[in-house]
């Protein structure tokens, strides 16, 4: 079942451009490190009379369960391709539809009481970091990424020990934010809005592992052409705008 604490609401007061009712609001379960940047783009979205949104956050491994086990999605946007694939397997994604839609990057954050700049990744080896929080390695995208980078630096078994594991990747920025956590790794575009954290060092593009967020029509949906449509919106220029200025870089 959906987490009502997740849902959002996006309700579009709309002047239809044709006569009759406007559409239902599609639903749409997104990874919750889009919360933000969707939330903005479903205003503008409402506001341009085309639909309205109604959206369910969470980590994508938790979406991803939750359609295959029948909750009534419309449009699937996943941090990462292997949620996708379960959904995928169970012949849940609509033929011809799916896209990788975005691209993101991996930082690390400290607390704000206790704000340092790394000279590299390296610098989690330090004793300071007792606690070092990322999303779950064995189902949460941000830390398969995490434990994927981590590993390629030769660093996992050094580190391991001191890995929290968090539900999602937002857990794990609120981890550091709480105190609870002396770093974590999360999305840079996470980073970047939370208050009572330190971006300490950003993992380049070309270093790091490829974060990519694919988007995809449920084949089980109500609204496949309002689906489409808003689908359509996320790859315009208008929505790619919003995107990048939240720190997404989106896929063409």
């Amino acid at each position: 079942m959906f987490s009502r604490a997740l849902a959002v609401l996006v309700a579009a007061a709309l002047v239809p451009a044709r006569q009759g009712p406007a559409p239902a609001p599609i639903t749409v379960s997104a990874a919750v490190s889009l919360t933000d940047v969707l939330t903005a783009i479903a205003d503008e979205y409402g506001h341009r009379g085309p639909g309205s949104v109604r959206f369910n956050f969470g980590a994508s491994n938790v979406l991803a369960r939750q359609i295959v086990d029948g909750a009534p999605v419309d449009v699937f946007i996943s941090a990462d391709d292997a949620q996708m694939d379960v959904v995928a397997a169970a012949r849940l994604v609509k033929t011809g539809t799916r896209v990788p839609l975005l691209r993101n990057q991996l930082a690390v954050v400290v607390p704000n009481d206790r704000p340092r700049t790394f000279k590299g990744i390296r610098d989690l080896t330090d004793l300071a970091f007792k606690r070092i929080a990322i999303g779950d390695p064995a189902a949460v995208p941000a830390g398969v990424y995490a434990k994927q980078y981590l590993e390629g630096q030769g660093l996992w078994q050094a580190l391991e020990r001191r890995i929290v594991p968090a539900s999602s990747v937002r857990a794990a920025l609120s981890a550091v934010e709480s105190g609870a956590a002396d770093a974590a790794i999360v999305y840079r575009t996470d980073a970047r809005l939370a208050p009572r954290a330190t971006v300490a060092w950003v993992v380049s593009a070309s270093e790091g592992p490829r974060i990519v967020y694919p988007a995809a029509i449920i084949s089980t949906s109500s609204s496949p052409t309002e689906s489409q449509r808003f689908l359509d919106y996320l790859r315009g220029d208008t929505a790619t705008q919003t995107f990048e200025r939240f720190g997404f870089a989106p896929v063409k």
